[in-house]
Formats: C-alpha cells, structure tokens, sequence
C-alpha cells in the first residue's frame, strides 16, 4: 500500500497492465463461489457479433445500464465514451469483459475503469444491472450528485473508487450493502455527516475518506475490521481516538488522521499496533504526552505529530527506532529531547522540532508560552 500522498489509485500505462491482470484473479476468484470459473479480456476487435451480444441476457444488461449512463453524461472532453454504440459493449473503451471457459459465448462485464477522465455526469438507477462487476475505478472525474440505492445488487463488487469527484449528501450507506467489498476510496468528495459505525464492521482492506465534510466523532467500534490502510485526513470529526483502535493490531501499517479536529491525548493503544509503518495526526488539538507505547513500533518510519498542543519529554526510545526516517513534532510544546533525539540527522533521520520549548534550541516559543503549558501538565495515562 502506498501512503497518503502516493495515492495507490493512479493508474499509469504500466500499473494499468498489472490492475487488469489483477482484475482477472479476482473475478476469477470471485465467480468460482458460483460454480464457475473466468478469463478476463477487453475485446477491442469485436470477438462477439452484435446479435451474440443482444443474446446474452448479462451483456444486454449491461448494454442498457451503459446507455443509461451515457445518456447523463454532459461532458467528455477526451472522448471516451465516444464508441459506447450499439450492443458489444465489450468494445466500449473503459469496460472490461470476462469469458465463461465452460461456454465461451457468455461474458460478462467484470470491470469498469474511467480514471482521470474527466467526464461530468451523474451516476444513474440503471448500473445496478452491472451485477457481474468486481471492479468500479471513476477516479479523477466530475461526476456528482448521490450515489444509487440500486448498487446494493453490485454482490460481486471488491473494488469501489469514487475519488476525486464532485458527489454530496451524507456517507452513502449502499456501500455498507456490499458484501465483497475490500477497498473503499471516496475521498475529495463533498460528504457530510457522521460515519456509520456499520462500516468498521464490514472486511475491508483500504479505507480512504480524506478531504470530505465528515463530522460528528470517529466512531467507538473502531478497529473491528481488517484494514491496512486507514486515511480519514481533512475532515471534521473532532473527539478522541478511541481506544479500540488496538483492534487493527494484526493489519493496519498506514493511519492518517491529518486535521480531523481530534481532542484529548493520543491513545497509549497506538502503540500496539506492531505493523504500523506511518503515523500522522498532525493539525489537531491533541494534548499531553507522547504514548510511552510508540518506542514499541519497530516497523515504524514515519511519525508526524506537527501542530499540536503535546508537551512533556520527547523519548529517546522513539528516535531509536530501527526504521524511522522521518520524525517531525514541530508546533507543539516539549520541553526536553532525550539522548539522541536532539541530534536526528546524525541518524540521517529527515525530523523538525521547531516552535516548541526546546533549550538551546533555534526557533523556538517564548518563555511565557512554554511556563504556562509545563508548569500544569496534562495527566493522560
């Protein structure tokens, strides 16, 4: 997994290849609880005939619910969509069909792909009739209004990108309804509300809802599900990191929590998440000190606790780290670096301590700041 700012939907020539192959595996995998077994192609030189297509019931489907869709398309300036005509829609650019092996006149469309775009529309009723699809990747586009109840019948659905778009109301509750879904990216969205605590239950792998109009607090089951990637940054969540956040122990490596308005002290439980390899809760209103827990993380390489209002001592145990490469705690309010901690580039460690209470230190608060907040320390363990 990549991290917040190497965002892992970017499709290139070259990773495009690999997301079809991988496209292929999945649907594969996906299909065999049916009985069956795929093999995933795009037919750009029409295999099938036009009355072959009309014959299979799924491609017809899939043939009204891609008409449908054009039909609210208001803008394609690179065309795409140009040769959505007519009945093969396996021909259409952007769509991904797979073959039955044991009637290799069936197919289906597995896989849908319109990243970077920049198509205007909306998402219309009918794509609920896409229910072979596994794969729905629509980043980089300018698709808006609320997404359809009716992608509930999207069962086989495992990969859900909804990035970068222009779509509003609250968080869309038929995600919840999607019983194979794994990754879930419907960051730079215009969401709002509270988050369902539904979704932490569900077994997803990637959770991306930076950059939306989240609010209300992060919700207390957090934790119950499998994800490796956690990116909720940008939002307006406010309230403390529960602690149930323990529960992602035996996954989660990436956990951004950047300007969400979190309060409170950062829960000692981060620290028991022995994979994680980035921690940034940087532009919240945390307090107190650094969890005595975070020395603990050995996979650990980049920990960003940048404005904030954290005090006390900077561990010499978390600058010992054997992965870190990048430590940054600047704006907040420490008061002593231990041991090698005041001296991180003879490590090559990339840190920023600036704007705290640090003796000795350049660029530091004044006097009276630092007295006000040390001489009253926040309790939080």
């Amino acid at each position: 997994m990549a991290s917040f700012s190497n965002p892992i939907t970017t499709t290139t020539t070259t990773t495009f290849i690999i997301l079809i192959l991988s496209l292929t595996s999945l649907f594969n995998n996906l299909t065999a609880k049916n009985g069956h077994k795929t093999a995933l192609h795009h037919n750009r030189r029409g295999h099938s005939s036009s009355i072959n297509a009309i014959a299979n019931p799924r491609l017809h489907q899939a043939y009204i619910a891609l008409q449908a869709w054009k039909r609210v398309i208001y803008s394609d300036p690179n065309n795409l969509t140009t040769n959505w005509i007519g009945p093969s829609v396996c021909n259409y650019t952007g769509v991904y069909c797979s073959k039955l092996p044991n009637d290799t006149k069936i197919q289906v469309v597995a896989g849908i792909d319109l990243n970077h775009a920049d198509i205007a529309g909306f998402l219309p009723d009918e794509l609920g009739l896409l229910n072979d699809l596994a794969l729905l990747h629509l980043n980089s586009n300018r698709f808006c209004g609320i997404l359809p109840l009716t992608l509930s019948n999207l069962t086989l659905l495992y990969e859900l990108d909804l990035s970068n778009n222009r779509f509003v109301g609250p968080f869309p509750d038929v995600v919840l309804s999607l019983p194979s879904l794994k990754y879930l990216d419907l960051r730079y969205n215009e969401f709002e509300g509270p988050l369902p605590s539904q979704l932490f239950s569900k077994n997803l792998d990637a959770i991306f809802f930076n950059n939306n109009r989240l609010t209300s607090i992060i919700p207390s089951n957090l934790g119950s599900s499998s994800a490796s990637v956690i990116v909720f940054a940008n939002n307006f969540f406010g309230g403390q990191l529960p602690p149930s956040i323990a529960n992602f122990a035996n996954t989660l490596e990436e956990l951004l929590l950047i300007n969400t308005s979190l309060t409170g002290c950062l829960p000692p439980e981060v620290g028991f998440l022995y994979k994680l390899r980035v921690l940034d809760v940087s532009n919240n209103k945390l307090v107190g000190p650094i969890p005595y827990t975070i020395a603990g993380l050995a996979h650990l390489e980049m920990l960003n606790l940048a404005h904030n209002m954290m005090s006390g001592i900077v561990q010499e145990g978390i600058c010992a780290l054997p992965n870190l490469s990048n430590f940054t705690f600047s704006y907040n309010y420490f008061c002593e670096e231990q041991g090698i901690c005041s001296n991180l580039t003879s490590k090559g460690i990339v840190s920023d301590d600036r704007r705290n209470c640090l003796p000795d230190k350049p660029l530091q608060r004044n006097k009276k700041d630092c007295e006000a907040v040390n001489e009253n320390p926040v309790e939080c363990f």
